[in-house]
């Protein structure tokens, strides 16, 4: 028996590149990217706000309260009560710091007031009630 060898022959040519397989790798890898990707969903209340024409954007808020459309409280986006709250207020009162109120507008208008009067009662220089602004004018 006789045993040939098959001469093989191959010619690189010097400057061209074949970029098909490094499309295919790149397109692999953003899939692989786009589903291992976790997105994070920041969790929040809820709160529809009235609009005003006239409501401006401030620049500091130290304690924020917020009022939902069932009449839930929320301090700092932390559930709390209304002696709990009128602590907090008083605390905010003696380091002079403003109170920002986000009510629903789905919400009563007597548990809005019934937050100022806590505000007013514990002496806060200011309090701001959070809106978002009307288109128009």
């Amino acid at each position: 028996m006789r045993f040939t060898r098959l001469k093989r022959r191959t010619e690189i040519k010097k400057g061209q590149l074949d970029i098909a397989p490094l499309i295919d790798v790149m397109f692999l890898l953003l899939i692989f990217f786009m589903l291992t990707s976790n997105f994070v969903i920041q969790p929040g209340i809820k709160v529809s706000l009235p609009k005003a024409i006239t409501s401006e954007v401030l620049s500091s808020r130290n304690l924020t309260v917020t009022l939902t459309g069932q009449d839930l409280l929320f301090l700092n986006e932390m559930p709390t009560t209304i002696v709990e709250l009128t602590r907090e207020i008083k605390i905010a009162a003696d380091e002079n710091k403003t109170v920002l109120l986000k009510a629903d507008a789905g919400a009563s208008l007597g548990r809005v007031v019934e937050i100022w009067d806590l505000c007013r009662d514990a002496g806060v220089s200011q309090i701001n009630i959070a809106t978002n602004q009307k288109a128009g004018g």
